[in-house]
């Protein structure tokens, strides 16, 4: 059995493919991290994200968004001024704004139930055979990423929204072929929220 072709060679990546990709998510602040560096990486490769998550941990308060939710220009120009992290005004921006909107959603009913609701608060559970199967982005993705930009969420389109999907476990896109496809599916059997 092969792991999917995305995985690459770098040990980095396959870390993440064995032990997170596709594993269900369930925390509200993971959720929201995750979806924040999803946004990070568009127009990047995820491994650039990867390589320098720890570097945004540190830089974006471990990523409670609480506490960024209260940033203004100071914290906007020390991020600019960080080499750890991927400089762009819009981004950093996007999550301040972004930090906002979680709070709301938190408040109302949980980011995480937010989310899990759209899948009926179990993965979806996809048999892509091959990579080349695998969807950019669905007609779900899409009317998640409506719901959050109507919420006041930016730098989440629908392709962003599906890498997150796919990243938080939401959809397991593992292909049958590779030895996490099982192990994960079997993760997703029972909702915590039932």
């Amino acid at each position: 059995m092969e792991r999917c072709g995305w995985a690459g060679k770098e040990e980095i990546y396959l870390q993440y493919h064995d032990t997170e990709w596709g594993v269900p998510e369930y925390d509200s602040r993971a959720l929201w991290e995750k979806l924040i560096l999803d946004g990070f990486q568009a127009g990047l490769s995820w491994i650039t994200i990867l390589k320098k998550r720890d570097n945004f941990r540190r830089a974006f308060a471990d990523f409670d968004p609480n506490v960024i939710a209260t940033w203004g220009e100071p914290e906007i120009e020390r991020l600019l001024a960080d080499p750890g992290i991927i400089r762009h005004r819009g981004k950093i921006e996007a999550t301040i704004g972004n930090a906002l909107a979680w709070q709301k959603i938190e408040q109302q009913q949980g980011f995480d139930r937010f989310l899990w609701a759209y899948v009926g608060d179990r993965p979806i559970q996809n048999t892509w055979a091959d990579l080349a199967e695998v969807p950019a982005f669905t007609p779900l993705s899409s009317q998640i990423s409506k719901d959050l930009k109507k919420a006041g969420f930016r730098f989440c389109g629908p392709t962003i929204v599906y890498a997150f999907m796919q990243a938080v476990g939401m959809v397991n896109d593992h292909l049958t072929g590779c030895p996490c496809h099982a192990p994960v599916a079997r993760l997703g059997q029972e909702s915590p929220f039932a």
